[in-house]
């Protein structure tokens, strides 16, 4: 099978096409035929610096899109010839970016029969990321108020659509531009973090939704009401910040995404129901991997990026 590998980290330049033999479904596993497959900063991250993988050669991704090609001993969710789309285990799981990967079944649900195969492959990480934050983490509900930071991006545009469906009052940050984009998605306030300083116009949030960390973290702090939540994305950088969010009487969680079956099957739901749709900002064939990376490395990337691999993504 064709498939985009690393043997050193680097620039975009060190992704190269291999041929790779195609792997086997294991128990409880099943090998899909990559029709999409999503970009996400962390597959940039991983490919310059390593950050959790300390393996080479190494082939990213963990969305997938796809078509059910076998199943192994025991599955009995899937069947050949389902349609699926998932995240693969964050980060040990990751392959997709290649014509065929395994995974467990329970990674996967069935892919809504509503959208291609480019929606879906858009969808998992980030949706898993923002569904697990919001739902999980901070159990947003009806009329509360929430802000999330980088309201434009991967994670952020679809956390803003997950809050509404909760019947949350969102409060999205993003550049100028891009405001109207935000509030497309249901956004009821939009900040311009370039010209305010949101925390001086904001306040009285139940939850946050950070992907920045560094100042951005720091700062949410002073908009949260007492029970609040701030969920990042990233570490914190400030040895005071348990006994600031202490004195404040408010929650600070940092989360990393899970593989996660009912959190797809969340997702799926929220698709069907018209209440959730991936925002895709650029399409490239498999062999353009490098020249994806570089396009989400801008960091002007409004929504996500997504590899075709198998088929016509339809």
């Amino acid at each position: 099978m064709r498939a985009i590998s690393q043997d050193t980290h680097g620039t975009p330049e060190v992704l190269t096409e291999v041929t790779l033999p195609r792997p086997v479904p294991g128990p409880s596993q099943i090998l899909v035929a990559v029709h999409a497959a999503g970009v996400n900063p962390t597959d940039w991250k991983h490919r310059s610096a390593g950050l959790f993988l300390d393996r080479l050669p190494l082939v990213l991704g963990w969305d997938v899109s796809g078509v059910v090609e076998a199943v192994g001993f025991g599955v009995t969710v899937f069947k050949p010839g389902d349609e699926v789309f998932g995240m693969l285990p964050y980060p040990n799981g990751v392959g997709s970016h290649a014509e065929y990967v395994t995974g467990p079944a329970r990674a996967f649900a069935h892919k809504p029969a509503d959208i291609d195969h480019v929606q879906a492959g858009a969808l998992p990480l980030a949706a898993l990321t923002a569904y697990q934050a919001i739902v999980d983490i901070a159990a947003v509900g009806p009329g509360q108020r929430v802000l999330v930071h980088a309201a434009a991006g991967g994670v952020g545009h679809l956390a803003v659509q997950i809050a509404k469906a909760r019947g949350a009052y969102v409060i999205g940050t993003a550049s100028a531009p891009k405001h109207d984009f935000v509030r497309s998605l249901g956004a009821d306030e939009v900040v311009d973090y370039r010209s305010v300083d949101f925390a001086e116009v904001v306040s009285d949030v139940d939850m946050v939704l950070d992907p920045l960390s560094g100042d951005t973290r720091s700062r949410s702090l002073d908009v949260l009401r007492p029970g609040g939540t701030l969920v990042s994305l990233l570490p914190g950088t400030d040895p005071d910040e348990p006994a600031k969010a202490a004195a404040r009487g408010v929650r600070v969680e940092t989360h990393l995404v899970e593989a996660d079956h009912a959190g797809m099957n969340a997702v799926a739901a929220l698709v069907r129901s018209g209440a959730l749709r991936a925002h895709v900002e650029a399409v490239f064939p498999l062999a353009d991997a490098a020249k994806a990376h570089a396009h989400g490395e801008t960091g002007r990337t409004t929504g996500k990026i997504v590899l075709v691999v198998n088929g016509d993504s339809a």
